[in-house]
């Protein structure tokens, strides 16, 4: 019996109380927006599909014959997880439940959720399985902006608001991970440590406007200087900046940190209260490094530091690669 003979009678005897008129059980089945269905468990086929199928799929319910044809209309990236689920629970005789992305006649796809129930012969056997699908591309819709929001809100809450480049937080996340892997790899890893010159001059001269725009243009500028796929460049705070350079020696890391220099310069960032020019400047601090197990990762970033405040110390405008 396929699901263009008695439309609903093998389901109702399954759902209809004894004695209840199936006329009322057949109106109120198929007049919900969840559509009901029946399996027979020993041929595999359909004895019942509500006709509210045809208009959410486009499939008439007489195209429903076995469920070959159920699993030939689920999305292909969907298709073998499901069924390989769906055969497993039925086999052991667990109702569930399952989501998956059901293809259209035209073509298209929309989220179904099955509701399964195994019914049972007295001696225990699967007589059948008889169950709902309902649509839910509306709530999957929902969470998947929902996930796309939660993603969204977790790059921000690793990229500095004013100037877009990472933040502290996404540094001192990376920054013990690239260590550790440049320790196992027998790797060096480069820290490049900036500040700008006289910033504190810039804001009073030009204002904390102005200011906040200084830094954009100055981020925008280390994070083209810094451009390989796993380079990283974060804003430390206030005026001050890291470049982390995975797998990068420490004449690499030294011409990083010029290029960063020369394309600064270019940019030409007018600075009347500079001590080192008439243009924005920035000191760096640089060093190279293949970890040890005895080295710590702290104390080199410590190392690169006070590189940076020689490099102010001994007037700005400069990289600096080794203490004095």
């Amino acid at each position: 019996m396929t699901a263009s003979h008695d439309p609903s009678a093998a389901l109702l005897s399954c759902a209809a109380p004894a004695g209840s008129d199936p006329n009322v059980y057949r109106t109120l089945l198929e007049s919900t927006r969840a559509i009901p269905w029946r399996i027979d468990w020993a041929s595999m086929r359909f004895t019942y599909i509500g006709p509210q199928i045809e208009a959410l799929l486009g499939w008439t319910p007489q195209s429903w014959i076995s469920v070959e044809d159920w699993a030939a209309r689920i999305h292909e990236e969907d298709r073998q997880k499901t069924v390989d689920f769906c055969v497993a629970q039925s086999q052991q005789g667990v109702d569930h439940e399952a989501d998956y992305r059901a293809l259209t006649r035209d073509g298209d796809w929309v989220w179904i959720r099955d509701v399964v129930h195994v019914v049972r012969r007295p001696d225990g056997s699967v007589e059948a399985l008889v169950g709902f699908m309902f649509d839910i591309t509306e709530r999957k819709q929902a969470e998947d902006k929902i996930l796309q929001l939660q993603r969204e809100l977790e790059t921000l809450s690793y990229r500095d608001s004013l100037t877009g480049v990472a933040n502290r937080r996404m540094f001192d996340t990376l920054y013990p991970v690239e260590w550790a892997k440049a320790r196992a790899l027998g790797e060096p890893l480069s820290l490049v440590v900036v500040d700008i010159d006289y910033f504190k001059q810039y804001n009073d001269h030009y204002g904390h406007v102005q200011g906040d725009e200084c830094l954009r243009r100055v981020a925008q500028v280390l994070d083209q200087g810094a451009s390989r796929a796993r380079d990283l460049c974060a804003r430390l705070g206030g005026e001050e900046f890291v470049l982390l350079l995975p797998a990068t020696g420490e004449d690499v890391a030294h011409g990083v940190a010029e290029r960063c220099r020369r394309l600064l310069a270019r940019e030409a960032i007018p600075h009347a209260r500079s001590g080192a020019g008439r243009s924005v400047t920035v000191s760096m601090g640089v060093g190279s490094i293949v970890p040890g197990v005895h080295d710590d990762a702290a104390v080199f970033l410590d190392r690169i530091d006070r590189r940076l405040y020689q490099a102010k110390s001994e007037g700005r405008d400069r990289v600096c690669g080794a203490e004095a």
